[in-house]
């Protein structure tokens, strides 16, 4: 493993002035609330586990990650800051299959 003594930049810090939320996103963020089932969050720690089914090959695995995080903390109720992993997968799938599957645990 290499070690890099860098403070990590949050998406807050990485951008100057205020962000809107594209209509896309707000589509996206409607249609994820609705579609997400009722769920007993675990408390504490958590896990995120996350498979992303993308038809663009060249689509970045971790770009949906935080949009995605925002979403299930104002579904379930929960600060995402107690997201302590995330395990993340990338599947490549045809045009009009993508998906996303999700998972919350308990970790540690």
């Amino acid at each position: 493993m290499i070690n890099i003594k860098l403070k990590p930049l949050s998406v807050n810090q990485a951008w100057r002035g205020r962000r809107y939320k594209s209509n896309q996103y707000k589509s996206f963020e409607r249609t994820l609330l609705y579609l997400l089932p009722a769920l007993l969050v675990p408390d504490g720690k958590l896990q995120l586990n996350l498979q992303l089914g993308f038809s663009n090959r060249g689509s970045d695995l971790d770009n949906p990650v935080k949009m995605i995080q925002d979403v299930l903390s104002k579904k379930y109720g929960f600060n995402d800051n107690l997201i302590y992993r995330i395990v993340l997968d990338k599947v490549i799938v045809k045009k009009g299959k993508e998906f996303i599957n999700l998972e919350l645990v308990s970790y540690g």
